[in-house]
């Protein structure tokens, strides 16, 4: 009996088990490593801000919630937020707080901003000659200490100043003006001694402009209002959102040439907050509650930080 045999059809072969998956290499220390690595050159830097920022602020922080004195006071205690009721209560808190904001608006945000804005576009058109000699004068102003700047001022506001000899020449009423308009006066003051800081950003920034983009706008027929309009402002946006977050900040903590000029005189009329906190603390020995207005200051100004880098964000 014959047995035929039958090819059997093309089957491929079964794969091997491959067996459980290999478990994922662990990261090596490499990554770590190099994140130190790239941390410690800047390692100075942060225990210094820690030390002398960190330090300092949580130190007061925790002032501004005790009653302590410089009058020979032996122990303080806590008092929680008495001293930040007790502010908001303060008539002449409240009145610091009013001759704060119409001091920066006043000297930074209209007087500085808007001033400086104007010398740096001028000075663009402008000679050589004129140039050297506005931003030689402008600079000064502002290199000067403070309390010079303050004594310089104040003879110039002062009933016998200079301001009202050249109102007397042109036959014009002179007055104190340091006594009726006080924190006009120290806004003045202010807006001469911090101009050049704002007239240098805004001359690096209009330099950055291409020239093409004018010229076509002039071309165009666009007159010079309306190419600082729609032209210049548009691209110097970040430029402008950056100087006004300085002087902001700036302006908040002048102390000096108010002090020098009026000392927040006549009756707190021009009495901000770091005069008012001062006053508190180390006139009146109360340094729990001058913290408690420092912080309170600390605040705006963190408050005013938040609003101009939200600002920036935006792109152009």
């Amino acid at each position: 009996m014959t047995t035929a045999s039958h090819a059997c059809p093309n089957v491929a072969p079964a794969a091997p088990d491959p067996g459980p998956p290999e478990p994922a290499p662990r990261p090596g220390p490499r990554p770590l490593r190099r994140a130190l690595t790239r941390a410690l050159p800047v390692t100075p830097a942060l225990v210094v801000l820690l030390l002398f920022l960190a330090g300092p602020i949580a130190y007061c922080a925790y002032l501004a919630f005790t009653d302590l004195q410089l009058t020979g006071q032996a122990h303080s205690s806590f008092v929680g937020f008495a001293n930040f009721r007790r502010a908001f209560q303060d008539e002449r808190f409240l009145n610091a707080v009013w001759l704060t904001l119409v001091f920066t608006v006043l000297s930074s945000l209209v007087g500085q901003n808007t001033l400086g804005l104007a010398l740096a576009a001028l000075m663009r058109r402008a000679s050589k000659p004129v140039r050297t000699l506005t931003g030689g004068v402008v600079i000064t102003a502002w290199v000067l200490p403070e309390v010079v700047a303050g004594f310089l001022l104040y003879a110039f506001f002062r009933r016998e100043g200079t301001l009202n000899a050249l109102l007397d020449q042109l036959h014009l009423p002179s007055q104190n003006w340091l006594f009726t308009l006080p924190i006009l006066a120290v806004s003045f003051a202010n807006v001469w001694r911090g101009t050049a800081f704002s007239m240098l950003v805004y001359s690096a920034a209009l330099g950055e402009i291409p020239k093409e983009i004018t010229e076509a706008a002039e071309v165009d027929g666009a007159s010079g209002w309306r190419r600082m309009w729609h032209i210049t402002l548009p691209m110097i946006r970040r430029s402008i959102g950056t100087n006004l977050m300085l002087n902001t900040l700036q302006t908040l903590s002048v102390f000096g040439l108010i002090w020098v000029m009026t000392r927040g005189g006549p009756g707190g009329r021009s009495q901000t907050l770091p005069l008012f906190m001062y006053e508190q603390a180390f006139q009146n020995s109360m340094i729990g509650y001058g913290t408690a207005v420092a912080l309170l200051l600390l605040l705006v100004g963190s408050l005013f930080s938040v609003v101009y880098l939200r600002l920036l964000r935006t792109e152009v």
